[in-house]
């Protein structure tokens, strides 16, 4: 990223008081302006069964895509100190245009965990971030695999991930994150019990998670929004969810009746 386009990340405070950024590259806020650390559990933590992997501490492969200021790994491992888990965690996350070491300084995350000091890990990681992939032991358990680059060029070996943090800029400005070649992707690199989750609804998307052979329900959206997508390579997870018709939606995505 250039120092031009990290000049375009301006830090902004959403209704619950937790820092967001506003990018006027894509011309969106990373989270919900009506509250970013409420949106993030509720979408990432909470629509899923990840929180009982930790309780239980299971060990747990975790592909997020879209790092953004780095929200949701702090927020899991706060989740994994608080329950006293000893799960052993790897963090796999793509980031395109990661945000600049000072914009890091100056998020107020510290203020929304039960362990304050873990947001100082995160200047730390965007100061010495190399092109590709990355690796940091944060703690004795859980390991942050951050690629520096587009998802394009992400091919990691022997990857098997349990949940799936799909947190791209919107369809609207970042379709090819919302492709079924990209869910297709997504699913070739997940476990045969694999979790997505997502803060978007759009039917283009759940046409596309369809296509690739995702099993797709829809919950409760986070603060103010409707809906929210879950989806799962087995249909066990999904059980007290709100199923699509996936066979229709993926005939629909076929046809391009969302394009």
């Amino acid at each position: 990223m250039t120092d031009s386009q990290k000049q375009q990340s301006k830090v902004v405070a959403t209704r619950d008081g937790s820092h967001t950024i506003y990018s006027s590259q894509f011309d969106q806020h990373y989270h919900n302006p009506n509250g970013a650390v409420a949106e993030s559990k509720h979408v990432f933590f909470e629509q899923s069964l990840l929180l009982d992997d930790i309780r239980d501490s299971n060990p747990i492969t975790i592909l997020e895509v879209g790092y953004g200021t780095g929200l949701n790994f702090l927020l899991l491992m706060d989740y994994v100190l608080e329950v006293n888990s000893n799960t052993t965690i790897d963090f796999y996350s793509i980031e395109g245009f990661p945000i600049s070491t000072k914009t890091a300084e100056n998020l107020n995350y510290n203020q929304y965990l039960s362990h304050p000091s873990l947001a100082d890990h995160l200047p730390a990681i965007f100061d010495d971030l190399s092109e590709g992939l990355n690796e940091y032991s944060v703690t004795s358990n859980i390991t942050l695999h951050l690629f520096n680059g587009m998802f394009k060029d992400f091919n990691p070996d022997h990857l098997k991930a349990d949940y799936i943090f799909h947190d791209a800029f919107s369809p609207d400005v970042n379709s090819e994150l919302w492709t079924g070649d990209t869910f297709k992707k997504l699913r070739d690199v997940s476990s045969k019990d694999a979790v997505l989750t997502t803060y978007c609804a759009a039917s283009k998307a759940q046409g596309a998670l369809a296509w690739a052979g995702w099993k797709v329900a829809k919950t409760q959206g986070a603060l103010g929004k409707r809906e929210m997508i879950t989806a799962s390579l087995s249909e066990e997870p999904l059980a007290d969810f709100n199923r699509i018709n996936e066979e229709h939606y993926a005939q629909r995505y076929e046809e391009g009746d969302f394009d």
